[in-house]
């Protein structure tokens, strides 16, 4: 406290108290008092306040400008966005075209069994029983871990990797699923699950857990024969050891959609030999 009281008595040090005493002693405090040097402090005035109202002009042009500046990017930028919508419209328009020809190209081409095709190509839309797979991270996959799943890719063993996801598709197409869709991506014979640094692809389409697995089949025979295959129990043994959520349920009903976009390749049976080369020109390999 009493440090407080002498503080709050003698706000102004000492030193400087004993240094006015003395200006005012030998008269140079206050104004000057001199011709010279009023003369010096009024030239410094007037040039501070020159300073200032220079300064206050220039900003005073330059704001207009400026403000007509941004407004243009403005209008750039919104031009440049309302034409990148338009192509991504013409795009997708253009996709969905080549896709209706492709599905088109497949059921023509499947003769008696175009339906057939069509489904197992992916072409179209397919719903019926099956079972519903999830495949989640762990709840605390940041915290690593080490061991063989560690890679360069995925930093810790609590991750899904794309490996898990190829080895569950195909454990389930072993089983007997029709059809297979993983987050609404619908998988087809050239589908590829890869992995790009933390991310998983589906068809080049990044993934984000939870992966809803969707299969069409006979629902409990499709589950009872997963579960008991070797992808299967690697499932299981991803879910006991790195504590990677899984769930499997038989569904009555699921819906899986076609596939956005097929390759269609045709083939033609290759002409006979004639005979001709080797055997008449009396040469050939031993």
């Amino acid at each position: 406290m009493s440090l407080l009281t002498n503080v709050m008595h003698h706000s102004l040090d000492e030193g400087y108290a004993e240094a006015t005493a003395r200006r005012k002693a030998d008269g140079s405090a206050g104004m000057p008092r001199t011709v010279k040097a009023k003369l010096g402090l009024a030239a410094g005035l007037v040039l501070a306040a020159l300073v200032v109202t220079l300064g206050a002009a220039e900003a005073r042009v330059a704001a207009p400008v400026l403000a007509k500046e941004r407004e243009e990017l403005i209008d750039r930028i919104d031009a440049e966005t309302s034409a990148a919508d338009t192509l991504e419209s013409q795009v997708d328009r253009l996709r969905d075209d080549v896709s209706e020809r492709q599905r088109k190209a497949l059921e023509k081409h499947g003769g008696d069994q175009g339906e057939l095709v069509a489904l197992l190509s992916g072409a179209t839309a397919v719903q019926g029983p099956g079972v519903k797979l999830v495949i989640d991270d762990a709840r605390e996959s940041d915290q690593g871990g080490g061991g063989p799943r560690e890679t360069t890719g995925f930093a810790d063993t609590g991750r899904v990797r794309d490996r898990d996801l190829q080895r569950v598709v195909n454990g389930l197409w072993q089983s007997g699923a029709e059809a297979i869709a993983i987050n609404g991506q619908r998988l087809t014979a050239l589908s590829a699950i890869r992995a790009a640094g933390d991310a998983i692809l589906v068809d080049n389409r990044p993934l984000v857990p939870p992966y809803t697995v969707l299969a069409v089949g006979n629902g409990k025979r499709l589950s009872t024969a997963f579960q008991g295959s070797a992808d299967g129990l690697y499932l299981q043994a991803l879910k006991d050891t790195f504590s990677i959520r899984t769930s499997i349920s038989v569904q009555d009903q699921v819906r899986l959609p076609a596939a956005p976009s097929l390759i269609v390749r045709t083939a033609e049976p290759k002409a006979a030999d004639t005979g001709s080369g080797a055997a008449d020109t009396g040469k050939g390999t031993s």
